[in-house]
């Protein structure tokens, strides 16, 4: 947002950081496509545009598209084979920004700028890109390429004679060779295109990415893609704000400790919590007591409550905080969030069940010392101790099956609702999941675009 103050200059700062904030949608993609000529910007360009939805801007369709002033205007260079200054340019695309879909559903913007004084005028303007996606390829590629490009006169789509020609034979018949790909041409245009660009990819160094382009198209779309699914880091502070998500036995208690251990954050949980206020005796506390000795759940009201006054303390809004066993169901989750408690890091420790049964049916409890064992795992070393071990009423076979199942129904809703959690394989050794969970954690999450 300071970034778009200083961007903007506003008059009154204030004011425009409220309407910024009221905006329904502020994060939009704003995508520039560059590269060589015949590198596939145009297909790459529109299958990025049709994936995220948002308004595909070539300069043709700037100036075809533009107001009747600077379109007449623009064509009158056109027409005389004269390059349109790059005032004109930033008028046309200034003008173009501001129509609806380019503000409310983000723009990628093909070939263009194609000089650094270009790139310039549009960044001194407050046009920006997030994402610059460059296209590499070898100069003898790009020329043997141009000698195979056709384009539709319909609807302008381009193919080629041997990587990708189309099954319609309607669509065969019409297409027709594009003027200025002989070889001399594409020779002429790369030198243009050398000259100008190591200048344009100076302005985007920090948001741009080059891919080679020398594969196929669906490589090329899918390597763009990921580029463009990904959040650029932010110097800004970072409080994790974590929820670890899995079956009865999936480890959660486990990773909560050993990230909170390391990373000095709060290890909330919320099982944890309701016997807490239960043992002091507050009010939720009591009325939670009543559900749980009749054997019925507490409702969401009652957990959110004694949740979110813990949630709310200075540690945890100070430290960040690691939350386990909540939320269990999608109206849970939404309930969390709409009371001002978005995590930031959401992660599925997923176990098959024939292992959830493993690890805890075979657990059993010495009476005497409070050592807790696992017959396969952890067994005790004398018979005398074994004799006495018992088993918690939890860890029977039907209970926990029932824990099991009831998981299972809600955790499709949740994992809808979290759209960017990551999945861990959590049957494996403690400390490789949590290498696992560490390692997601302090990396950028993937972007979702609307």
């Amino acid at each position: 947002m300071l970034e778009k103050v200083i961007i903007n200059k506003p008059a009154n700062p204030l004011a425009f950081l409220v309407e910024m904030l009221k905006r329904d949608n502020n994060d939009v993609p704003q995508v520039v496509i560059l590269g060589p000529p015949a590198s596939g910007k145009r297909t790459i360009a529109k299958m990025v545009s049709s994936k995220l939805r948002t308004a595909h801007l070539t300069p043709e369709n700037l100036v075809s598209e533009a107001e009747t002033d600077f379109k007449t205007e623009a064509q009158g260079f056109i027409k005389k084979n004269q390059t349109i200054p790059t005032e004109l340019w930033v008028k046309i695309i200034d003008e173009r920004m501001k129509l609806f879909d380019c503000v409310k559903k983000g723009w990628v913007m093909e070939g263009f700028p194609q000089t650094r004084e270009q790139a310039l005028a549009l960044q001194a303007l407050g046009i920006y890109s997030k994402h610059c996606v460059i296209l590499d390829a070898p100069d003898t590629v790009l020329i043997e390429r141009a000698q195979g490009k056709r384009v539709d006169p319909v609807n302008g789509d381009i193919y080629h004679t041997t990587f990708d020609w189309p099954n319609n034979p309607d669509i065969q018949n019409r297409l027709k060779e594009v003027e200025g790909y002989t070889e001399e041409d594409m020779i002429n245009k790369l030198i243009v295109f050398h000259r100008h660009f190591e200048g344009i990819a100076e302005c985007y160094k920090k948001c741009s990415k080059t891919i080679n382009a020398d594969q196929p198209k669906a490589d090329v779309f899918q390597q763009v893609y990921t580029f463009l699914s990904g959040q650029a880091r932010s110097m800004a502070p970072h409080t994790p704000r974590i929820v670890l998500l899995g079956a009865t036995g999936s480890g959660k208690g486990v990773q909560a400790s050993l990230l909170a251990n390391k990373y000095n954050i709060v290890n909330v949980s919320c099982g944890h919590l309701m016997k807490q206020a239960i043992a002091d005796e507050t009010k939720q506390g009591l009325t939670a007591k009543t559900y749980i000795e009749k054997g019925m759940m507490v409702p969401d009201n009652i957990v959110m409550s004694i949740l979110t006054a813990r949630l709310a303390q200075l540690d945890c809004v100070s430290r960040g905080w690691v939350l386990h066993g909540y939320p269990r169901t999608r109206e849970q989750a939404e309930t969390l969030s709409k009371d001002g408690f978005v995590p930031n890091r959401v992660f599925f420790l997923d176990v098959p069940n024939d292992s959830v049964m493993e690890r805890l049916t075979l657990r059993q409890t010495d009476p005497i010392t409070g050592e807790r064992y696992h017959m396969l795992y952890n067994p005790p070393q004398t018979q005398e101790v074994k004799e006495r071990l018992l088993q918690h009423p939890s860890d029977t076979e039907d209970s926990v099956r029932q824990r099991l199942a009831q998981y299972h129904t809600y955790v499709e809703e949740i994992a809808d609702y979290y759209v960017d959690a990551q999945h861990i394989n959590a049957d494996q050794d403690p400390h490789t999941v949590f290498e696992c969970i560490e390692s997601m954690v302090v990396n950028p999450l993937p972007k979702h675009f609307p």
